[in-house]
């Protein structure tokens, strides 16, 4: 299935996008797409539901975030070989964690807003995984009885505040509007190979980023394990995973984001972005 949330911002309602590309209202059967219903027993009684006998919606109606009330939003830095190499990072013996604060959330097709004091305002295609069920201590075998799903993150950074001031990461990757997630929520019977998905992100039309999650140094079962090690992880909760090569701060010179400019991005079968940058 592909699940998303539609509506004004702080409004959206839980939707699915059928067979036929129509988005169809799911707010008759559960009150959001959360933690609560993103275990197997709530994504089968969904998959259970005639599509045919849902509401249709507006066709350009908003779309919000894909998942609502996240309580983690963790990511993984330097998880793919080469993009370590453009940054000048070693690579890491074991996954690089860090946070984005849940305030930086918004809508795949919202306006992207550079910080007040912003130099260089940074994009970062990467691939989503989203929780379905508690996962504490599981084991590599286990991971995937944790996966809700995945969607397209474009991992916002703004390097000058990230790299070049004194603290964690979390300061360079939390302003509003740097955690576009979805459209989608793809569950996970829909992803054959999640270590085998082509990604891209362009910007005005120039093509930076272009990957696979193949090249990923840990994938999905690893980090999902991993991360269970540290902290238990909640249905809902979202880990971005990293990103390949093509960053603006890989660039030769350096290329940061202007206001006014439009970022695109996608993920073989978990859809696309568009984020004009504004000013905040």
């Amino acid at each position: 299935m592909k699940l998303l949330r539609v509506g004004p911002l702080g409004q959206e309602k839980p939707a699915i996008y059928d067979r036929n590309g129509a988005y169809r209202d799911l707010s008759a059967h559960i009150k959001d797409l959360s933690g609560d219903v993103l275990n197997d027993e709530g994504l089968a009684k969904l998959r259970n539901i005639d599509e045919e006998s849902l509401p249709i919606l507006d066709a350009n109606i908003r779309i919000g975030a894909c998942v609502g009330h996240v309580g983690k939003f963790i990511c993984i830095g330097l998880n793919y070989s080469d993009h370590a190499a453009e940054t000048g990072m070693t690579l890491p013996d074991e996954p690089v964690l860090f946070f984005k604060a849940t305030s930086a959330i918004c809508g795949p097709n919202d306006d992207v807003l550079i910080p007040r004091n912003s130099t260089k305002t940074d994009w970062e295609v990467e691939l989503g995984i989203i929780i379905g069920k508690e996962a504490r201590y599981v084991s590599e075998g286990a991971a995937m009885d944790h996966v809700a799903g995945y969607c397209v993150i474009n991992d916002v950074s703004e390097r000058s505040f990230q790299l070049e001031r004194s603290g964690q990461w979390v300061k360079g990757k939390s302003a509003d509007t740097f955690g576009p997630i979805g459209p989608w929520l793809v569950t996970r019977d829909e992803v054959a190979d999640p270590q085998n998905l082509k990604m891209w992100l362009e910007v005005d039309g120039h093509r930076y980023q272009e990957g696979s999650t193949s090249t990923m140094v840990f994938g999905v079962r690893h980090l999902v394990s991993h991360i269970s090690q540290f902290m238990s992880l909640q249905a809902g909760d979202v880990i971005s995973t990293g990103t390949p090569p093509g960053v603006g701060m890989g660039q030769n010179p350096q290329t940061y984001l202007k206001e006014g400019q439009v970022m695109s991005l996608g993920i073989e079968g978990l859809g696309e972005q568009e984020q004009k940058a504004g000013q905040a």
